[in-house]
């Protein structure tokens, strides 16, 4: 069962006043994974956010964790990298879902990649006539409206977990939502579509069909004559014809659209249904995250938390930029003079350069002419390269602390705004991830609890 919201509001961050008068946050609640990913009443789970962040590897790296504790799981992915497909040692995903081999444990994975074209068919195979489907498929205004009608690839990913729901054969469905602009798409897509194919034009396109006979092309040819006329000069002739045809063919199947994409749209809203939203430390992917809780909240869809990717850590975090910086400087600054063992006096002071107490004023003492460009002393040649080295490294680790402190200061604003949200922290790895051991890594990282960002007031 997907998490209550009261508790998290019970145990949620807040501002308290400290001892010293100061207001200080309190620390960011744990995302609890494996209570979720275990929970038999949580059937669906869905990950979501902006583009970029992540969502793939995480929904793939849950699928595998809830697979390896005994679920019998399916990922449906949209992404049309196929970088789920390489992970996971197949080939290649399709629209039907294929067992992922490799898996330890007693439960079972399955992937899939959504065919939006194809399942757009299957809708038409399902809910028409075969003389009829095969007319509307060979129509040309459906190929280029199943190919890439606005919303369509969101309505189908809404339409393809509809139908996973409904055969009941996995414990668990986890979900990679469609790589949209806006995270808000994949819910107010099958809404458009919706009511694209059930509007006000499409009845009017339809009316002279139902009205048949006669009466229906005197309808056509008389009250719709301006409007068709428009459109023709609007869209080209052949186009519109083929808009009708469509409509006509399509007219029996119009319904459906809406009712299954109501009931998807209550099936998300249900207690067996946990939204995770996916982000990066990051000010714009955080702000979208932000939008879309409350979003979440105000369509009364369960939110289960949000899924921080590629987080840096440190494991020296008690030495500051601030530290770091003076400490290069005072590397760097010793080797323009040098103050080793006094040497620098001989070399440097002009009280003694050229002087009848240089060996250099002699000529006849047999010592050779200094060069000025040659080195000051042998030994000192080592020591500066450890320093420099030793300076490149303290700066290096002060621009690593600073990164830190933005992506702390980037997720203390998101969860000072919505302390009801627990946090799993994933850190940033040095590579992309390419099989099952690394998607186990991900969902080991998801499970631990670890902070990678320090707390506030740490």
């Amino acid at each position: 069962m997907s998490p209550d919201p009261a508790p998290a509001r019970e145990t949620a961050r807040t501002s308290a006043p400290a001892h010293d008068g100061v207001r200080h946050l309190a620390p960011t609640r744990a995302l609890e994974v494996d209570p979720l990913l275990d929970d038999p009443t949580t059937r669906i789970v869905v990950c979501c956010g902006s583009g970029g962040v992540g969502k793939t590897t995480t929904a793939a790296a849950l699928g595998l964790r809830a697979a390896e504790r005994g679920r019998k799981v399916v990922v449906l992915t949209i992404d049309p990298a196929r970088r789920l497909a390489q992970s996971m040692g197949i080939d290649s995903l399709d629209n039907v879902p294929r067992r992922v081999k490799g898996t330890e444990g007693e439960g079972e994975l399955h992937a899939m990649m959504l065919d939006m074209k194809r399942t757009f068919d299957e809708v038409v195979e399902a809910h028409a006539d075969p003389e009829r489907a095969a007319a509307i498929l060979a129509n040309p205004f459906y190929q280029s409206l199943s190919a890439g009608f606005a919303g369509t690839q969101e309505y189908m990913a809404m339409e393809k977990l509809g139908q996973l729901r409904a055969r009941d054969e996995w414990d668990l469905i986890v979900v990679d939502t469609p790589p949209s602009r806006s995270a808000l798409d994949f819910l107010d897509a099958p809404k458009r579509l919706g009511s694209f194919l059930d509007g006000r034009l499409i009845r009017l396109l339809t009316a002279p069909a139902k009205l048949g006979g006669r009466a229906g092309m005197k309808f056509l040819n008389v009250g719709m004559s301006m409007m068709t006329g428009t459109l023709g000069k609007l869209l080209g002739g052949q186009l519109l014809k083929d808009v009708q045809t469509f409509v006509a063919a399509m007219d029996t199947t119009f319904g459906g659209f809406r009712t299954r994409a109501d009931a998807t749209y209550k099936l998300l809203q249900a207690p067996g249904t946990a939204f995770l939203v996916v982000a990066a430390p990051e000010r714009d992917a955080l702000r979208e995250a932000a939008y879309f809780v409350e979003r979440l909240a105000a369509e009364k869809m369960p939110l289960a938390g949000l899924v921080l990717n590629r987080v840096h850590g440190s494991g020296a975090g008690e030495l500051s930029a601030e530290r770091a910086l003076a400490a290069a400087e005072n590397l760097e600054e010793a080797r323009i003079v040098d103050q080793r063992d006094g040497k620098a006096g001989i070399r440097n002071s002009p009280e003694t350069y050229g002087s009848s107490d240089s060996p250099a004023a002699h000529p006849d003492s047999g010592a050779p002419p200094a060069d000025p460009e040659a080195p000051a002393d042998d030994d000192f040649e080592p020591e500066s390269s450890v320093d420099q080295v030793t300076a490149g490294l303290l700066r290096l680790h002060a621009e690593r602390m600073q990164l830190l402190s933005r992506e702390q200061r980037t997720r203390d604003r998101f969860t000072a705004l919505h302390p009801e949200v627990a946090v799993a922290e994933v850190a940033a790895l040095p590579g992309d991830v390419h099989d099952l051991t690394g998607l186990r890594d991900i969902g080991n990282r998801l499970a631990e609890h670890r902070r990678e960002l320090p707390e506030p007031g740490a």
